[in-house]
Parts: structure tokens; C-alpha cells; sequence
């Protein structure tokens, strides 16, 4: 909970306070922090002092209100308080304060798992610059963003925060995200390390992974986030990790993180307090948050009896003090609290105007001419979801729904089924506001409407587009029910929708507004456009409208499977879907303890190895015109090999396209998935006509697997099959590359 900002005269008083909580020995002043004499601060902190920087804090800070924590201020040695705030889709802060009328609104930016359906790290990092920027100017050091865990299950409440269900798409789109964020002088912290993928019992689940499907999938995206994007801070998570929690776990956070990584920044652990602060401290986790007067006490009096080592305290103080060297606080900037936000409003329309995926388009639906007369049917047409719920929620001064961005774009609504939608809508929110309800948005429930209104509406409209939304955030996740699955109403308006507008031989088109997968398969052979937007930010609504009239040509690109059903996702019997609630605390299966029995097979390594059908594959996506792909050149070199591809647009349209290149490796040896993505490359806007060399590098230590009998990666020898593909089952160009001799790292 983030507690309102006070006056003038109680941030004062609490501004002595924070002074104050340190104590300063008998020593009146000391050398003041510069990047250049860090030893020489080290050397003049009293045991306490540095205890004290070990430990954060959250609630109140003096000039930055309602941020997620800080970290703590030794003025005689002039050391800083610095700000964390949450932020994946945007900054979290509060948009109002006491003693102004001034508002502090942020951008609303698309989710995480739009931005990775772009496929496209240059935009990501355009987009992350604008998001950089505004946490610059409203004085936070520190972005508690990108979340990046793997999507392992559909269900997982916040996976709409996160990216994606491959590790080297998750890696590269986190990367960017921390290079645009970090290129404004602020810092980010990747989360949640590592195996935070359900959010049922998050604070004690303990995910039980093989060593193989760790390395492979659970920490290959970190490790190409931290090598590639090279953030200030990684944030360990709340859950244990085969036994041990993994802000505990010096193998974790030292050796893979650290030693094997090359890691040199801080890591802090997520918003909880565990027993053991010691041996969280031990493992490598410098900063502990939110922060607690007993962790304080348990470190000083470790210090004392020797179970913490002076040098592992000085250790964890240095890397404090090297991360508060690089903040905005330190070297006092003059933050303006006036980002440029209708700049930054641009900025996330034109980012989910290039992800947002066409997942359907019978018959050349979409897009419209413009000007026709739609029938906008859903409650979510109104509250359009632009971000997630929790953490993952923003403070925006407003968010484009689909009523007012198909107006804007030219197109005639309905206004008796608008006003409908509206009417329902407003009942909604006052029997919420009677129940008080959380401020983060909750699903609305879809309202009725009649064959026979429906049969009036489509002799009246020439369109009609339904929009479905779903909301999910931290704390909870999703349930099949009503849920992944649609609801018996909204089953029941697409079907009535569909049957009396075909009837009269017109279109159906359904707006996905969603935060995670939903089940498709049984229902998408009735409509005849499916666009998929996610949660899209503020701008999104518009960016949806763009799609819809032909503005933009959709290229976005799945960065998830959509099963058939749920029980086809591989982690279906291992996931929070059902639970025996019965027996002792510690021994409930998908409860306290989670078995990932599915190993490396997630996402399309199952489906495609397995050869299970599927609703919509990874990597799946349309586009209102065509791509033709040239034969691909490969050439070897030391490192693993280079390989180039002409894309040429054969349509009647400009266009984007997204090329994937899987890998398909040598029969013999480790069992290994039919294919697994190891690059992807995407065009620039190509005219008709146009083509456009893209060129995909790989390496032999990216092509590796991990052998558990040998704890070491290993590239076999033989020939590799490289797929180029639009998605994982749709295959334009094969090629062979030989691996002439085995490599181990």
C-alpha cells in the first residue's frame, strides 16, 4: 500500500527521523561520497552505519511521495537517500499530493507482453527512453521493471507483465527495455530471480525445476537481459527455488548471477521480509526490502558474533554504494515533475500500433474503408483495459476506450448500443464504489443483449466488432472458468452476433483487450477478424482503430502459444488450476511446493515436439499484405555462424515482417526440442515491391544445451537444420549448418 504524501511540517519531522536512524559514533563529519572514493567512505562507516544501507525503506520519502522504497541517508558522509518505484507498463506513483493542485499523472505504456508481440527491440527501446524520461523527472533512481519470468502456464496472474514464453525473445526484449530506461541516467531491476511464475502462495511456493530446464528456460532469459542489457539492479523473488528461497541462495545470486554472469551491479530482494536476513546477506543480496528494524538488529548483531564476515558486509555496503553513485539523487538533479507526457502519449500509441497481433481475417474482413456504420458490442468497448492491476498498475489521466477511438477514427457507432454500454458501465462502477471496491480496475461483467436487438442493430450498422477484456495483477492468478475460458453470455453474444450478421452478409470482428492467453479454438471459426492488443496502454484503443481502418498494417507477432484447451499446456497437472487444500502446511502440491515435471518442454517446445495441436502457434501473426522470403545464406565463422535473408513484399500494401529462425539439432546425445527459436530479425516498413537483407547471427554457445551429468553446456557435432519462418509451424526456407567438432562451455 503506498501511503498519501503530508505536509510540509510532518515531512520535515520524518525527514529528522530518517536522519536520525543512523547512528553517527562520536564522529562529527567524514569524507563525502564521490564514485572515486568509495573505499574511503567504506573505511569511515561505523558497523551501524552500514547495517543501517543494508536495510531500505518504504512509505513516506521527503521529496519524491509514494514510491515503492528508498534507501537510506548518512548526510555526514553525504550519502543520499535514493527512490525505487514499480513501473513495468510505467511508472507507479500517485498523481495527487497535499499542499498542491498540481497532478502527477505517467503514461500508460503497453504491457510487457505486447511490447515482446513486437518482436522488435529498437522500438521497445524507443519506447523505454520516453518511460526513462519520466522517471527522471519525477525523481525515482530506480524502475522495479522489466518483469521477465517465463510464461510457463497461461494462468499466472501476472503474466502480462512478463514477456513471453521463450527465453531468448524474453532476454531480448527485457535487454532493450533496460537500455531505453537506463539511457536517461535511471537504473532498472530485472525481476523476479528466478521461478516466480504462479502467483498462488508466492511468498513460500517452492518451484522445483531440473538443473537442465533452470539453465535452458528459467535463467537463459536473465542471463541475456544482464549480459545484453547490463542493468543497475536485479531484484531476487519471494519464493524458494528446489528447496532454498532465492534471495538466500548464494549459488543463485553469487555464482550463476555473479561469477558465471559477469553481473557487477545490486541485487535487492522483492517487497518481503524472510527470517533469515543473514544469510540473505551472505548469499549476495546487498539490499533488503522494504526494509525492517529487526533485519538492522539481526545483521548487526551477525557482525558482532562473526556469522556475517566484516569483508562480506563491506562487500554488500560497496555495491550499495556503486549503485548510489549513478542516481539522479546523487548528483542532485533538478527534476522538473513535468515530463512531457502527450510527447510520451505518441510514444506508447505508436508502440502498440507495432505490436498488436491479427490473429484472424477471413475473406479480407479487415481493414474497413472508413465511414461504415459499426454495431460496438461489450462492456470493455467503454472500459477499454489499458494496463494490468497490482504493481503493474499506472496512474493515467485518461485511457482511450474503443467508443471514442473509432469516433476519432472516422467511424459511425451505433449511439443507442453505445449509450447501452455506457449505462451498464456506470451501474457497474457505482455498485463498486458502494462496495469499495480497490481503485486498480476489476473485471466487468458482460451485460445481456437480445436476439431481436441485435437483429435491429445489424439492419442499422454494416459492422459489428465485439470487444472482450480480461484483467489480472499480483496477489492472484487465473482461474479456467470464466476466465481462460469465455463466459456463457460473452459465448452467447458472439454466437447471436455472428449468426444474425452473417445472416445479413456482414462481418464480425473480436478485439481481444486481455492480460494473458484465453481459449480460442472453439469459437474463432464463427467471427471473421480476430485482433489482439492485449492490455495496450493508454494510446491503445486508437492504435486498435488505426489496425481496424488500414492506418497501420498489423505486424505483430505471438510471443505465446494459444492451446486448444487448457489441459494441453504442459504445466497444466503442475499449476494452481486445482490443489488439494487438505493436510499440513508444506506439503499441498501446487500450493507450497510446484513440480516442473514438463522440464524443458514450455510453450512450443512441447507443442511442436509433441505434435499436439494448437489454436494459434508461437510466433503467429497477419498482416494485410504479403512476404516472400530468398534463399538464405549461411556462413560459418569461430564464434557459430552468420546467416542472411531477403524479405521482399509481394503484397499491395506497406508492411513489416518479423523472420524467426529456429534451430533444429542433431539426432544423438541430449534430447532435444524439434526446434527452438535462436534469432529473429524484423524489416523496416517495405513498400510494395520492396525487399529488404536481414542478416541473424548465432552463436555455438546459444545453440548449447545443458548436460546435468557434466554441469557444463554442450554444442553437439553434426548438421543443424535452420527454419526461417514467419512462426514456429509455418516454415518459408530450410538450410544445413555443420558442426564439425562438439564444443563445451
Amino acid at each position: 500500500m503506498r501511503l498519501k504524501t503530508l505536509s510540509f511540517t510532518r515531512i520535515s519531522l520524518i525527514t529528522m527521523l530518517m536522519c536520525s536512524q543512523v547512528a553517527f559514533a562520536q564522529q562529527a563529519d567524514g569524507p563525502a561520497l564521490r564514485s572515486d572514493n568509495i573505499d574511503e567512505v567504506l573505511n569511515a562507516m561505523t558497523t551501524e552505519e552500514k547495517c543501517a544501507l543494508l536495510v531500505g525503506g518504504a512509505g513516506i520519502v521527503p521529496d519524491v511521495p509514494n514510491v515503492a522504497g528508498y534507501t537510506r541517508t548518512i548526510p555526514r558522509l553525504g550519502i543520499p537517500m535514493t527512490a525505487l518505484s514499480d513501473g513495468p507498463a510505467g511508472l507507479r506513483i500517485d498523481p495527487t499530493r497535499e499542499g498542491t493542485s498540481q497532478t502527477f499523472y505517467c503514461t500508460g505504456f503497453p504491457i510487457g507482453t505486447l511490447i515482446a508481440s513486437s518482436w522488435d527491440p529498437a522500438m521497445v527501446e524507443v519506447m523505454t527512453q520516453a518511460m526513462g524520461s519520466e522517471v527522471l523527472e519525477y525523481g525515482v533512481d530506480v524502475l522495479l521493471a522489466p518483469g521477465m519470468n517465463i510464461h510457463r502456464n497461461p494462468l499466472c496472474g501476472r503474466n502480462f507483465e512478463y514477456l513471453s514464453e521463450d527465453p531468448l525473445l524474453s532476454g531480448r526484449i527485457a535487454a532493450a527495455y533496460v537500455r531505453g530506461v537506463q539511457s536517461k541516467g535511471v537504473g532498472c531491476s530485472v525481476k523476479h530471480f528466478a521461478a516466480n511464475n504462479q502467483e498462488t502462495n508466492r511468498l513460500e511456493n517452492d518451484a522445483r525445476i531440473s538443473e537442465r530446464a533452470l539453465r535452458e528456460i528459467y535463467l537463459k532469459n536473465f542471463e541475456i537481459a544482464v549480459k545484453e542489457g547490463r542493468p543497475w539492479t536485479v531484484m531476487s523473488s519471494y519464493n524458494k527455488l528446489n528447496g532454498e528461497y532465492t534471495q538466500q541462495s548464494h549459488r543463485l545470486l553469487t555464482t550463476i548471477l555473479r561469477d558465471d554472469w559477469g553481473f557487477d551491479g545490486l541485487v535487492m530482494t522483492d517487497w518481503g521480509c524472510k527470517d533469515s536476513t543473514v544469510k540473505s546477506a551472505k548469499a549476495g543480496n546487498d539490499l533488503m526490502m522494504p526494509g525492517f528494524q529487526r533485519e538492522r538488529d539481526r545483521l548487526m548483531a551477525a557482525v558482532e558474533s562473526g556469522e556475517l564476515t566484516q569483508a562480506e558486509l563491506d562487500r554488500n555496503v560497496r555495491r550499495v554504494l556503486e549503485y548510489i553513485v549513478k542516481t539522479p539523487h546523487y548528483r542532485k538533479y533538478p527534476y522538473s515533475n513535468q515530463p512531457d507526457l502527450k510527447a510520451h502519449a505518441q510514444v506508447a500509441r505508436k508502440a502498440a500500433e507495432e505490436s498488436i497481433v491479427l490473429l484472424r481475417n477471413e475473406h479480407g474482413t479487415l481493414p474497413l474503408k472508413g465511414g461504415e456504420k459499426v454495431a460496438l458490442y461489450g462492456i470493455n468497448s467503454v472500459d477499454f483495459l489499458g494496463v494490468g492491476t497490482g504493481s503493474g498498475f499506472v496512474h493515467m489521466a485518461h485511457v482511450a476506450n474503443m467508443q471514442e477511438a473509432l469516433t476519432t477514427a472516422g467511424f459511425s457507432l451505433d449511439e443507442d448500443l453505445a449509450n447501452y454500454y455506457r449505462h451498464c458501465y456506470a451501474l457497474q462502477q457505482d455498485k463498486e464504489r458502494m462496495e469499495a471496491s480497490s481503485t486498480d480496475k476489476r473485471h466487468r461483467s458482460e451485460p445481456e443483449v437480445s436476439v431481436k436487438a441485435i437483429e435491429r442493430q445489424a439492419k442499422a450498422n454494416d459492422v459489428a466488432i465485439i470487444v472482450l477484456g480480461r484483467i489480472a495483477g499480483e496477489g492472484a492468478d487465473r482461474v479456467v472458468h470464466d476466465d481462460f475460458e469465455l463466459t456463457a453470455i460473452e459465448r452467447e453474444l458472439i454466437q447471436n452476433v455472428s449468426l444474425v450478421y452473417h445472416k445479413a452478409d456482414k462481418r464480425v470482428v473480436v478485439v481481444l483487450n486481455i492480460v494473458g492467453v484465453v481459449e480460442t479454438a472453439s469459437w474463432k471459426g464463427l467471427v471473421d477478424a480476430i485482433i489482439l492488443p492485449w492490455t495496450p496502454g493508454q494510446e491503445g484503443a486508437h492504435a486498435v482503430a488505426d489496425i481496424i481502418k488500414g492506418k497501420v498494417n498489423p505486424s505483430g507477432k505471438l510471443p505465446m502459444t494459444f492451446p486448444v484447451n487448457y489441459m494441453d499446456s504442459p504445466s497444466a497437472g503442475n499449476f494452481p488450476y486445482r490443489w488439494d487444500m487438505s493436510g499440513r502446511r508444506g506439503t499441498r502440491r501446487n500450493v507450497d511446493f510446484t513440480e516442473y515435471e514438463e522440464g524443458i518442454w514450455v510453450g512450443y517446445r512441447h507443442f511442436q515436439t509433441r505434435g499436439v495441436e494448437v489454436s494459434y502457434p508461437f510466433g503467429y501473426g497477419l498482416s494485410y499484405t504479403t512476404f516472400d522470403y530468398g534463399q538464405p545464406k549461411v556462413k560459418a565463422n569461430q564464434e557459430g555462424f552468420t546467416a542472411t535473408i531477403t524479405v521482399t513484399n509481394t503484397g499491395k500494401v506497406p508492411g513489416r515482417e518479423v523472420v524467426e529462425l529456429y534451430v533444429s539439432a542433431p539426432s544423438g546425445g541430449l534430447e532435444k526440442p524439434d526446434r527452438e527459436l535462436k534469432a529473429f530479425a524484423k524489416t523496416k516498413t517495405l513498400m510494395p515491391g520492396e525487399s529488404e537483407t536481414l542478416t541473424l547471427t548465432v552463436t555455438t554457445y546459444e545453440m548449447a544445451s545443458f548436460n546435468e551429468s557434466t554441469a557444463a553446456w554442450e554444442t553437439a557435432a553434426g548438421t543443424y537444420k535452420l527454419l526461417f519462418g514467419a512462426s514456429a509451424t509455418d516454415i518459408r526456407r530450410t538450410v544445413s549448418f555443420k558442426m564439425k567438432k562438439a564444443i563445451g562451455f
